[in-house]
């Protein structure tokens, strides 16, 4: 009697185990698995591993005037402000927000040339933030290294191969939204060259933002 009592209870715990296995799969309307989304994270300070630097968007480059990302420049970086942690302090990090797109330029033919499986961004707009917009996009100058509490609060995502790219739960307030092009002789180079584009969305409550990140190449 003890015995089947026994395997009674080791057959419940069985059934109890695998069903919590089995809720981990998280499924669309489609029934399909969604585990193979692009990624869309915060990128803190332990995973500077993943090519994830400031430095890497320190090129004078706006959606307005298109530039080209050039290395070897000889300007004398600079120096960031103090890094505002009672403003950073204040960012939310749980919110209900989407931003969506696609990234992409447009050559002399009116044609788009997508930024595929590129890397963007969303830097909340700060003091911070806003040096490296106006001192290092906007003017040109190169920027030292960003303090390393930045990245606590920089979100980043990875477009697929049309360019197309999503942030999900993005909380409430003012960001960057920067990313790049890679592109040769489709927009008319003789030499494969990168294209940096950036603009501010704002995001309030589960808004969903619809925001194509793109310039025209001249």
């Amino acid at each position: 009697m003890l015995k089947k009592y026994t395997l009674f209870i080791m057959a419940i715990l069985f059934l109890l185990f695998s069903g919590c296995s089995r809720r981990k799969i998280v499924l669309n309307n489609s029934g399909k698995n969604t585990s193979n989304l692009p990624e869309n994270t915060w990128a803190r300070e332990g995973n500077l591993d993943e090519n994830i630097d400031v430095s890497d968007l320190d090129n004078s480059i706006n959606s307005e005037t298109p530039t080209v990302i050039t290395k070897g420049a000889t300007k004398e970086k600079m120096e960031w402000v103090r890094f505002p942690v009672e403003e950073y302090n204040k960012l939310s990090k749980i919110g209900k927000g989407t931003v969506r797109g696609r990234i992409y330029v447009k050559n002399a033919y009116n044609q788009k040339v997508f930024g595929s499986n590129t890397r963007l961004y969303l830097n909340p707009v700060t003091s911070y933030s806003k040096q490296w917009y106006n001192e290092s996009y906007i003017s040109g100058y190169k920027m030292k290294k960003a303090d390393n509490r930045l990245f606590n609060y920089l979100r980043y995502t990875t477009s697929d191969t049309q360019g197309q790219f999503a942030f999900y739960g993005v909380p409430t307030g003012a960001y960057y939204l920067i990313g790049k092009v890679d592109c040769a002789s489709e927009c008319g180079y003789t030499v494969p060259k990168s294209i940096r584009i950036a603009t501010r969305v704002n995001v309030k409550g589960n808004q969903i933002i619809q925001k194509d990140l793109s310039r025209l190449i001249d």
